[in-house]
């Protein structure tokens, strides 16, 4: 597929409402407001095709850059691509399907977490935040054991008030997802949680919460039973 045909398809998809709302969290210009409904029926048209997930990228189109890293090949993207894209994001939306389609899929997430875990950089903090809490909630292959996570519920309340806006709400979304892990991580979970407090994120003109770690896990335990 050719990357005009695709940059026109993506043009009629879009909408001035979608655009209106998705401006307010934070997406930014050049933007045809395509909704994630449509970007993922062109992710299961397209399947895997890196050569033009790079094209899309490269338009520095919001919705081309969405789709691009649905369609790019996780198995082959190498640490400095993946990090020449991370570089490039400062919307939170585009960071978490980053996240979910492409870097929770690499090879490479054990490196991943470790890096970008470790920035004091609000994106890369936030992808790698969003990254363990995928790996918390997903990812039982890889070799992270309990102790590997109870020393990130050290880190995240160690850290979490001092670092950056959208990066504490993606600590706040893994200290949720290691509490749902297993019974003994809840535990300690909530009592990280407990000291921790309430956690501050701005979330611009929308109607986003915070959710309460404590009160989310405790749902979700029950939720399960």
């Amino acid at each position: 597929m050719e990357l005009a045909e695709m940059m026109a398809r993506l043009e009629v998809l879009g909408t001035e409402q979608n655009r209106k709302v998705y401006g307010k969290h934070g997406a930014k210009e050049p933007l045809f407001g395509v909704s994630f409904g449509n970007l993922d029926k062109l992710r299961k048209e397209i399947k895997t095709n890196d050569a033009l997930a790079e094209q899309l990228w490269n338009t520095g189109n919001t919705d081309a850059r969405t789709l691009a890293v649905m369609i790019a090949d996780p198995k082959t993207r190498t640490l400095e691509q993946l990090e020449q894209w991370l570089d490039d994001i400062d919307y939170y939306c585009l960071t978490d399907v980053f996240v979910t389609h492409l870097a929770s899929k690499s090879p490479l997430l054990p490196e991943l977490l470790e890096r970008w875990t470790a920035s004091d950089r609000e994106w890369v903090g936030r992808a790698g935040w969003q990254l363990m809490a995928h790996a918390a909630m997903k990812s039982k292959t890889l070799e992270l054991d309990e102790d590997y996570f109870l020393r990130q519920l050290e880190r995240i309340e160690a850290r979490i008030h001092s670092s950056p806006n959208r990066a504490r709400d993606a600590m706040n979304a893994a200290l949720i997802a290691i509490g749902m892990r297993s019974e003994a991580l809840e535990a300690v979970a909530l009592a990280a949680a407990a000291r921790i407090g309430k956690v501050e994120v701005d979330h611009g003109d929308t109607g986003c919460k915070t959710p309460d770690a404590a009160v989310y896990i405790a749902k979700a335990k029950s939720r399960k039973r």
